[in-house]
């Protein structure tokens, strides 16, 4: 597969339609691996921390989530295909699964919410198996591998902890867990389960779900300056190449 290296995060330039396609033979060939889905706020901890940027790079599909991405391969000159959201490659993947009656298995969120996604899920995916779930509020990870276990595995644990814990978490337990495909998805859990809802159509076809979320939650003011920042760090790079800042 064809990257694109953003600051040291080599993206996999592909559409949402041959990233389900690489995702189905994966689980049809009973490959084991694990999916990330950067956004500009990982690739930056990816910086800063390079033993957790090997893991992200590990991935056997690293997803550009986030228009931020997009922005910075063209100011890099790098090539993508367009915005892959977690969220939706989420979505994709569970129509595809269900089609072939495949096992899902929910990680994460507060108690109560991957019940409610995985009612979600099934109810507009018939065929889906949802063969389990657990909130992601547990302080021992070896609970969470003995509840995909106990189920009798899955063909995919969406893992939704939010980074870095959900990709050192997929990374350090992939070959323990009854799973093929692991896939770390930060909030999807709350949205497949109504909690919370995503910007209309409009403002994701602009690249402007970041200002709709600003929007209805101006505290996260705070968090969305890290945009400009990132796109600066990035037209740094362009103009006078890296000068290295992970560090560990």
């Amino acid at each position: 597969m064809k990257t694109a290296s953003i600051l040291g995060v080599h993206f996999h330039a592909v559409t949402m339609d041959q990233a389900i396609d690489i995702a189905m033979g994966r689980l049809r060939a009973q490959e084991k691996g694990y999916v990330v889905t950067p956004n500009p706020e990982i690739v930056e901890l990816c910086r800063q921390d390079s033993a957790y940027m090997e893991i992200v790079n590990r991935a056997a599909l690293v997803l550009p989530d986030g228009i931020g991405i997009i922005y910075a391969a063209k100011i890099l000159g790098e090539e993508l295909q367009g915005k892959v959201a977690g969220v939706e490659f989420a979505e994709h993947l569970a129509a595809a699964m269900a089609k072939e009656k495949m096992r899902l298995f929910l990680l994460g969120a507060k108690p109560g919410v991957a019940e409610q996604a995985g009612e979600s899920l099934s109810a507009k995916y018939p065929g889906l198996v949802i063969a389990g779930t657990h909130d992601g509020y547990f302080t021992d990870p070896q609970q969470a591998v003995d509840a995909v276990n106990r189920c009798g595995g899955a063909d995919v644990v969406f893992v939704c902890l939010g980074a870095p814990k959900q990709e050192k978490f997929m990374a350090e337990y992939m070959d323990e867990l009854h799973a093929t495909l692991l896939c770390g998805l930060g909030g999807s859990l709350d949205i497949f389960a109504g909690v919370s809802k995503r910007a209309p159509d409009l403002f994701i076809k602009l690249g402007l779900e970041w200002f709709y979320r600003l929007l209805k939650q101006p505290s996260r003011i705070g968090r969305m300056m890290k945009l400009p920042k990132f796109l600066l760090i990035v037209i740094r790079e362009r103009l006078f190449g890296r000068k290295g800042k992970s560090s560990k």
